[in-house]
């Protein structure tokens, strides 16, 4: 039996009123920013510099499309090869071999040092240091006369420099290997974020460094690299505009090409921020699902989750002690 005590001497506390805290400053910041839109939109609508009309008629034109798909080639193929190579170079940090660590460090040091600007036109003057690339015995100069033979040609094939580095090679090599540097550092930082623990018991069992890399630590570490590479990406199709200084055929080339020959230079300017709008969204979107999917487990909805079956959990047993 339960026996229920009571202080009748003792009156109850009065409920308690809750007043709503006011937020003046919320209201003042929501009116100004209404009018700051309004007046936005109204320039938008009236001022003429805009040319609304010759920018709706070239904005899907032809030759801006082509611009277009070469930005999203450059993109796609810069980021395959960063990613790649990061991976490399982060390996290569992580090595306790000090030649392959310091290899590595140089490396992301020199591309992380130089904009991508200055590399995409250096890239492109690469025909200034070799009018010719050719392959085969090196010094096969000196080689012939060793053993008394003039003219000894010892090369396989050759190319022309200027033909290899053409502006679109020349952009896609340039900001594949500067975002190596940088995916480099990504991937090492999702690296050093998996319990080393885990590591360790996998070599205990015998799996060597590439499977260990591959089954056990690159799978957790995903959740890390996933954000910042699509940042990456993103950056990657905005910064595929530093191309048209090689030249490429990009897309800000051809806005650039339009508007000069137009004389409308901003209607296109605002053209190339409505194209990269349009596809960094695209992007932005994708990353949304990818970080949600290698999220699985994390974030505060795991712990809902864990919270609630602990609960249930706890209920059943006490509903067994009970009975």
């Amino acid at each position: 039996m339960s026996t229920e005590v009571t202080s009748s001497g003792r009156s109850r506390p009065e409920p308690i009123r809750a007043v709503p805290v006011r937020h003046p400053g919320r209201w003042v910041a929501v009116v100004v920013l209404a009018v700051l839109a309004v007046m936005f939109v109204h320039m938008l609508l009236t001022n003429k510099a805009f040319q609304w009309g010759l920018l709706f008629d070239n904005i899907l034109s032809a030759p801006v499309v082509r611009g277009a798909v070469t930005s999203i080639e450059l993109t796609v193929l810069a980021m395959v090869i960063g990613i790649v190579l990061g991976v490399l170079l982060a390996v290569m940090r992580l090595s306790p071999n000090p030649i392959l660590a310091g290899a590595a460090w140089v490396y992301v040091w020199f591309f992380r040092g130089v904009p991508r600007l200055v590399l995409c036109v250096l890239y492109g003057n690469l025909g200034i240091l070799y009018s010719r690339l050719e392959f085969g015995l090196p010094f096969d100069h000196q080689i012939g006369a060793l053993f008394g033979i003039d003219n000894l040609h010892a090369r396989v094939f050759g190319v022309d420099a200027v033909t290899l580095l053409s502006g679109f090679t020349a952009g896609l090599l340039a900001l594949a290997m500067s975002e190596g540097a940088y995916m480099a550092e990504v991937v090492r930082g999702g690296i050093q974020s998996v319990d080393p623990g885990q590591a360790e018991a996998a070599q205990a069992l015998g799996m060597r460094r590439p499977l260990l890399l591959r089954r056990i630590v690159l799978p957790q570490a995903m959740r890390v690299i996933v954000p910042p590479t699509g940042n990456e990406t993103i950056a990657m199709l905005k910064d595929t505009s530093l191309v048209a200084y090689v030249p490429t055929t990009e897309l800000f080339f051809q806005l650039q090409h339009i508007g000069a020959r137009t004389y409308a230079i901003f209607p296109m300017l605002v053209a190339a921020c409505i194209w990269y709008l349009a596809m960094t969204s695209v992007l932005m979107v994708g990353q949304h699902f990818l970080e949600k999917r290698f999220s699985r487990g994390h974030g505060p909805r795991a712990v809902r989750l864990r919270g609630a079956r602990s609960a249930g959990a706890g209920g059943a047993i006490g509903q067994e002690v009970d009975e």
